[in-house]
């Protein structure tokens, strides 16, 4: 059974902060059969930056970009993201349960928000919060 990436609670998508674009096209290309897409980010913190999707059969599997060298200390890795009906209330409801909130709300543009929580054992994983269509 396959659930819809918009279903609150759902692992909706992975995204991996790099150091090195090229080679990881490269690597995840060969190892997975992955294709790309690559785009650039319109506006925000990261405006500019390039954004690379990975896709199989012509469908998204996850995306990637350059990590920023700010902290320093965290070294390249992959993130996931859980999709939420209201980003609001939920960190609302993180903070109620003893976890933080570690990046506010943040829109993208033409797609809807995420936010960064850790939770109370120190775990981090991002939300996200699809646009009403």
């Amino acid at each position: 059974m396959t659930l819809d990436p918009k279903t609150h609670g759902v692992f909706s998508w992975n995204e991996l902060m790099t150091t090195d674009l090229d080679g990881a096209k490269e690597f995840y290309g060969g190892l997975f059969g992955w294709e790309f897409e690559e785009m650039v980010i319109s506006d925000g913190p990261m405006a500019g930056t390039p954004y690379i999707s990975g896709k199989i059969n012509g469908e998204y599997v996850g995306g990637m970009m350059t990590k920023p060298p700010e902290p320093a200390h965290i070294p390249p890795h992959w993130g996931a993201y859980i999709t939420v009906d209201n980003i609001e209330n939920t960190l609302g409801k993180v903070k109620e349960l003893g976890g933080n909130v570690i990046m506010p709300k943040t829109p993208i543009k033409d797609m809807g928000a995420f936010a960064v929580i850790q939770d109370p054992q120190g775990a981090v994983v991002s939300i996200f919060e699809f646009m009403e269509e």
